[in-house]
C-alpha cells in the first residue's frame, strides 16, 4: 500500500472513531447520605457504574470481561479491547478490586 492510501485509510479510521466511538462524559457528582452509618455500609457494597477506560462514561452491562474472577464492565467494545491489552493499568479505578 502506498503512503497516500495509508494516510487516507488512517484518516478515515480516526474520523470513524470520532463519529461512533466513545466520548468522555462528565462524571456525576455523588450525593452524600445524611446518615454517616449508611455511607459506611454503601461503601462496602459499591458497584461499578463507570467505565475504567473512559472515566465517567456510564457502563453498558452487556459489554464486560471477566478478570481475576470478577466482571469488569465498559461503555463500549473499544474500551474493552483497550482494557484487555493492559488490565492492571485500570485496576485501581475499579471498586470490585478495592482492598
Amino acid at each position: 500500500m502506498n503512503l497516500r492510501k495509508t494516510i487516507l485509510l488512517t484518516a478515515l479510521v480516526v474520523i470513524g472513531l470520532g463519529l461512533t466511538g466513545c466520548k468522555k462524559k462528565e462524571q456525576p457528582v455523588p450525593s452524600s447520605p445524611a446518615n454517616p452509618k449508611a455511607a459506611a455500609s454503601t461503601a462496602t457494597t459499591v458497584e461499578q457504574t463507570t467505565c475504567p477506560v473512559m472515566d465517567g462514561n456510564p457502563i453498558n452491562k452487556k459489554v464486560f470481561v471477566e478478570y481475576k474472577g470478577k466482571k469488569v464492565y465498559f461503555c463500549c467494545a473499544d474500551c474493552k479491547a483497550v482494557f484487555e491489552k493492559d488490565p492492571e493499568k485500570y485496576i485501581a479505578k475499579l471498586p470490585q478490586f478495592a482492598k
